[in-house]
């Protein structure tokens, strides 16, 4: 089951914690829902800066705590490609593998199940002698949107946005 409404999320996250018997302090679940409400990655400074409307007094080592516990209990991933972090949106699955498909022109991050990517690092790892434990796969490009923005070719006709660039790799 996959839930995209912010209320949900929270809702069946509160249910997840219950459960494992862990506790979403109200400083996670803020972070939390400040999450739910980005369309794409944020760095943890960014997310300092919106907590900070509600506690003036919030700290740095308070959203790295909330943010620890949160990717502890499988509700937001690490994108560490960008030293940011994005919403899980299978919080069902806490230790499943994702593959995020992050976009460099406007940095949306799109997450996708990943299977039979699972299965074939899980081999690699033990044909290597490693002991595999969690994996996330990130790519880079550009999402739909930006990929037609990129191929247009009437800048002075078009209703696109040509000021934001591409970030390269």
């Amino acid at each position: 089951m996959t839930l995209t409404n912010p209320d949900q999320l929270l809702a069946q996250a509160e249910k997840i914690c219950l459960q494992r018997n862990v506790r979403l302090t109200p400083q996670r679940l803020e972070v939390l829902r400040l999450m739910t409400q980005q369309p794409g990655a944020i760095s943890a400074y960014d997310l300092l800066d919106l907590l900070r409307v509600r506690e003036p007094q919030a700290k740095p080592p308070t959203v790295y705590r909330a943010l620890d516990f949160l990717l502890e209990q499988g509700f937001i991933h690490r994108v560490e490609s960008a030293n940011s972090y994005v919403l899980c949106h299978h919080f069902e699955e806490p230790s499943h593998t994702s593959a995020l498909f992050i976009c460099d022109r406007c940095g949306l991050v799109t997450e996708k199940t990943t299977d039979g990517i699972e299965e074939r690092l899980a081999k690699l790892a033990l044909d290597s002698g490693f002991e595999l434990r969690h994996s996330v796969v990130e790519a880079h490009g550009l999402c739909g949107e930006c990929k037609v923005v990129e191929q247009c070719d009437s800048h002075e006709d078009c209703e696109h946005d040509h000021t934001i660039v591409t970030k390269k790799r």
